[in-house]
């Protein structure tokens, strides 16, 4: 080992005995007699000869030079290199050692990105949850983070026992010893390694007994905490933990002592209590700048991702959404609160319970209306019912949401749609599910109780997506369909303009020229129903629809009937100018033309 540090004094005890004696250090050892004169040097110097060496030096320290201000030192140091030597024990930078992982979720059918998130920890079982998170947390020491308590055991207990024995001595013989604290905390730690746990424990509590103000206070009272959790003294453990929080956030424990509190209360049914803690904890993360929409350190995002999932079960206990609302009254609103609202919702919808799911998810729309998470909730409820297997609520469930954020909705005052690419997309996707799901109804023969209903559904989802959606590439097609329900309907004239507004409304499309002459056989169906006084007008908008078709479709295989048909109905109409101009064009660009055409 290289780097090991002794202050002065005990490099030049190591030297006691013939003045001749070489010294390892170099130059030569005084007397005992004039090492007595020897002020104590407390500055450290390097000795590259390794533990073993050092702790030879310290032990000849002990024996040969008498009693003085550096014996406890020696003794402490002495037994704290036995402990290294057999655990590889540092006494600083020890830090908790995190609960391992969960198996990754598998997502739920129909997740959306956003909030909620289906994929949060749901395979693993609130059993398996429970034992993982509540396990004891043991300390990883700083140079001995990879080895295990087991594999330390193996080795000669005589080292630790040695030590053990040295800090004993020191703590009876020296009572005023400043660092006392150190002196039990590392005889605790000895037998903790050694297994010896109820001795351990009981030098613990000595150490906070006599040393309340130690630098290993919060160390010892999380070491205390897990000691007493893991045999169900929930009270004893409360205190423990308790005691390092009451240190504040300068404690390195004070975040995990938060989540164990939290744990300890919750195994206690004292879910209100536990609940404060766990959104104590929050808090303090919010505090110190985390991002809930960012990715951090593993260990941090499975405790945080740990902390959602057990305030799932503390208000699941408590009674589902209501509670939620109840308690963020009397805590105050938080900026997370969404995400608690999809935890809990994604922990129902684990148990298949799709009801309670799908109430958690409306009971933050309801709340937060015009929140910008609001849209996915809904989305969540679509697809907790389709998931269920209940096609009734699934249809409610789509109206609502294609009431309250269609791009014209109250909703989109507060956001821009562009930033919210998936909520868009969603909305097509539903306005173009209701829609033809209410045309088939509509179509349907056992419906025809419904049919005027169906038919009014259809034509307000097909409009409401045109109206959200003009200009998509699918905006045509949806117009198509609108106009095919207009005309099914019998309501021509409607039908006829929609046809139009088909045709030649849009960028030209596949089913553009289909649309033209839809639109000429739409009016040409009204005027077989129009009145002697709507005639006239009729017959100008089937004219006027025909030429306009024969110009953008010259090459359609319908262009000559639908010029001669129009020349024809001007002739009647006597505006024989422009009838023999149909005609002449007729003959001029289609010499092909069956003869009753021309």
């Amino acid at each position: 080992m290289n780097g090991l540090t002794i202050p002065t004094v005990l490099a030049l005890a190591f030297m006691v005995g013939c003045a001749a004696r070489p010294n390892k250090l170099g130059g030569t050892a005084g007397t005992l007699a004039e090492l007595r004169n020897v002020r104590p040097d407390v500055q450290d110097v390097k000795v590259e000869q390794g533990l073993d060496q050092a702790m030879l030096q310290y032990r000849r320290f002990l024996e040969d030079a008498p009693v003085n201000a550096m014996t406890p030192e020696a003794m402490r140091r002495l037994a704290d290199l036995q402990l290294e030597k057999q655990f590889g024990i540092r006494t600083r930078n020890v830090k908790p050692r995190e609960m391992p992982a969960p198996q990754p979720a598998r997502v739920l059918a129909g997740a959306a990105g956003g909030t909620p998130n289906p994929s949060a920890a749901l395979r693993e079982s609130d059993q398996d949850f429970e034992r993982r998170t509540t396990a004891e947390a043991g300390i990883v020491a700083g140079s001995n983070a990879d080895a295990s308590p087991a594999d330390a055991v193996r080795g000669d207990p005589k080292g630790p026992l040695e030590a053990i024995a040295l800090y004993d001595r020191l703590l009876n013989e020296y009572p005023g010893y400043e660092q006392r604290d150190k002196v039990l905390y590392q005889e605790a730690r000895a037998y903790d390694e050694l297994g010896r746990t109820e001795e351990a424990i009981a030098t613990m509590e000595r150490l906070i007994g006599e040393n309340p103000h130690s630098e290993h206070f919060d160390e010892v009272q999380f070491r205390r905490g897990e000691y007493f959790f893991t045999r169900r003294r929930f009270h004893d453990a409360e205190t423990a933990y308790s005691g390092i929080i009451s240190l504040g956030t300068r404690s390195s424990y004070y975040e995990l002592a938060l989540y164990k509190l939290g744990w300890t209360l919750y195994k206690q049914e004292f879910y209100e209590e536990a609940l404060q803690k766990y959104v104590a904890l929050l808090d303090y993360k919010v505090s110190i700048g985390y991002d809930f929409d960012r990715t951090h350190d593993e260990d941090d995002d499975r405790r945080v991702a740990d902390t959602f999932r057990v305030i799932s079960l503390s208000f699941s206990n408590l009674g589902g959404p209501e509670t939620i609302q109840e308690d963020f009254s009397k805590f105050g609103n938080r900026s997370y609160e969404d995400r608690i609202y999809s935890n809990l919702g994604e922990h129902y919808l684990s148990k298949l319970r799709y009801d309670d799911a799908a109430k958690t998810y409306k009971a933050f729309i309801a709340l937060y209306p015009f929140h910008r998470a609001a849209p996915r909730f809904s989305m969540r409820v679509i697809e907790t019912f389709t998931q269920g297997g209940f096609p009734k609520l699934v249809l409610e469930s789509k109206r609502e949401f294609a009431s309250k954020y269609g791009l014209k909705s109250e909703y989109w005052r507060h956001f821009k749609p562009e930033q919210s690419p998936e909520v868009q997309a969603y909305l097509k996707t539903n306005l173009k599910d209701l829609a033809t799901h209410y045309h088939a109804q509509y179509q349907d023969a056992n419906e025809a109780d419904e049919k005027l209903t169906n038919y009014r559904e259809a034509s307000r989802w097909y409009g409401a997506y045109l109206d959200s959606f003009p200009t998509e590439a699918d905006s045509a097609p949806v117009n198509y369909r609108l106009a095919d329900l207009l005309l099914e309907n019998k309501d021509f004239g409607e039908a006829a303009k929609q046809y139009e507004r088909t045709a030649y409304g849009y960028a030209p499309h596949p089913q553009s020229a289909a649309a033209g002459y839809a639109a000429i056989f739409a009016y040409r169906e009204q005027l077989k129903l129009a009145g002697k006084e709507q005639q006239d007008a009729v017959k100008r908008d089937t004219v006027a629809s025909s030429l306009k078709f024969a110009d953008a479709f010259p090459q359609d295989e319908h262009a000559a009937a639908v010029l001669g048909a129009a020349a024809d109905d001007m002739y009647e109409m006597k505006n024989y100018k422009a009838a023999v101009e149909a005609d002449q064009r007729v003959i001029d660009k289609y010499p092909g033309a069956d003869a009753a055409i021309r």
